[in-house]
């Protein structure tokens, strides 16, 4: 326990802490982003982030990664916050907690194994292309300044780490061109323009709706929407910092970090949130291993709120998305383009689909969620191929099958047989190299053996696995006097 702690805790403690402040830098613009695009004031991001990158730093299952308020879950609040306001808002957040803590506790995130790599790789490579298009109105058409200082943000970041590591590039860049800006009373546009920081500590307060089951049928759709998206994002996102560190994280307990952290920022007013894999790309890439990190980006927004907000709003817009290109480039899986080339064409086709979707809708859940069951398709397709083999002897006609029969290969599997054979003749189906899986492969073997009993033929079946010949004798009804089951 002891070694445990001391390796999350204290095994990293100066990266930790500076990739922590450069994170907190980075979280202030998207924080009040995303509650622009809620429809909320930009403090209502701005605690959450805070709340819950405090409390899922001791909570979480994955060290090292950054929760805070989302794009993703902001998309989801817009007709609640537009239709009830924000204290419906804040209830949800808090149902939206209890909701992932239950899926925590019935080990929910087992379900990730579900997820295919082709699935993974366009989830990615969406969410790089979407933290980029977030970046475009920042910079794109506003003033060559503004280019100049994007490029210089991105010349000091992928330059300044060959000659210097001992502080991160891009709390350098921040610090060097957001002093230059202010001394020079350059015309950029800054972190200010994007809404109002309050100086002020968030409070404690329980939401101000009527407590019944009206109140209970109006936030219940949203909360379970946020729940799953908000676990989706986080325990992909934890896959992917683990690939990043070579480590191992707990899902289970990610799954019930994240649902505790959504109950606490609830009652302290702020929106719900989950992993951000841009913010846990810049910790990683920043230095930041343990949970440290994490809790120092929360206390330091916070700081930078409460002490510095009348020069962290002086801070200029292009310096954070030169630093947000820089994640985006990071994020992306260049390998892909050898991947479309290399593998199968269904999972490539899988790997575009959840890309177009994720970048089309600005929903991860959406490109996710179809990525699957694309996958899955594709899956029973492939494994649908069952063939049917006649041979002949002189006592008896044997139909050897292969392959899986189940409820999509059953057609194929009655197509096989021949049903113009002669009165009287032995039928043999092999099955020793095939399984049933469902009702509908019973049904099918109903169906074969049943035509042939009303040729008088006599039906012999052979070759069923013990899960097969299970499923076979507890539904077949096929089994009489004229055709006994006979399995070997």
């Amino acid at each position: 326990m002891v070694e445990r702690i001391k390796r999350e805790w204290f095994s990293n403690i100066r990266g930790d802490i500076l990739a922590g402040i450069v994170v907190a830098l980075a979280l202030i613009p998207e924080a009040i982003a995303f509650s622009i695009i809620a429809g909320v004031d930009p403090m209502v991001g701005l605690y959450a982030s805070f709340c819950i990158a405090v409390i899922i730093a001791f909570v979480g299952g994955r060290p090292g990664m950054i929760s805070a308020a989302t794009g993703a879950m902001a998309l989801l609040m817009v007709p609640l916050v537009k239709d009830y306001g924000l204290q419906y808002l804040l209830a949800a957040t808090i149902l939206t907690g209890i909701i992932q803590l239950i899926f925590g506790l019935f080990k929910i995130a087992k379900l990730m194994k579900f997820i295919p790599r082709a699935v993974m790789i366009g989830f990615v490579n969406a969410l790089a292309i979407l933290i980029f298009m977030a970046q475009v109105p920042h910079f794109v058409g506003i003033s060559t300044l503004t280019y100049v200082f994007v490029a210089i943000t991105l010349i000091i970041v992928y330059v300044l780490p060959r000659f210097f590591k001992a502080i991160p590039a891009p709390l350098i860049a921040i610090i060097i061109l957001t002093s230059v800006a202010i001394w020079g009373h350059l015309d950029l546009g800054t972190v200010g323009d994007l809404g109002r920081i309050t100086q002020t500590l968030p409070s404690f307060f329980i939401p101000d709706i009527p407590f019944n089951f009206e109140t209970l049928q109006i936030i219940f759709p949203y909360s379970v929407a946020l729940a799953i998206v908000g676990l989706l994002e986080s325990l992909l996102t934890s896959s992917i910092v683990d690939d990043m560190t070579g480590t191992e994280s707990n899902k289970n307990r990610e799954s019930r970090g994240q649902g505790i952290a959504n109950i606490i920022t609830g009652f302290f007013g702020g929106m719900a949130g989950c992993a951000m894999i841009g913010q846990s790309v810049i910790n990683v890439k920043s230095g930041g291993r343990g949970r440290l990190s994490t809790l120092v980006a929360g206390l330091f927004l916070i700081f930078l709120i409460l002490v510095l907000g009348g020069l962290v709003v002086q801070i200029p817009m292009p310096v954070l998305v030169g630093i947000m290109i820089m994640v985006s480039i990071g994020t992306f899986d260049w390998t892909s383009f050898s991947y479309l080339r290399k593998a199968p064409k269904t999972d490539a086709l899988v790997m575009l689909t959840t890309v177009i979707i994720v970048v089309a809708t600005h929903d991860l859940s959406k490109g996710v969620i179809a990525g699957v069951i694309l996958s899955a398709i594709f899956f029973v397709a492939k494994i649908s191929k069952l063939e049917v083999r006649r041979r002949q002897t002189s006592k008896e006609i044997i139909f050897d099958v292969t392959g899986q029969l189940f409820f999509a290969s059953v057609e194929g599997f009655i197509k096989a047989f021949d049903f113009n054979i002669a009165d009287d003749i032995n039928i043999v189906i092999d099955f020793s190299h095939a399984h049933i899986w469902d009702d509908s492969g019973v049904g099918a073997v109903d169906k074969v053996v049943i035509k042939y009993r009303e040729n008088n033929n006599h039906v012999t079946i052979k070759g069923l696995n013990a899960s097969s010949k299970k499923i076979i004798d507890k539904l077949a009804v096929y089994q009489d006097a004229n055709a006994q089951l006979k399995a070997h």
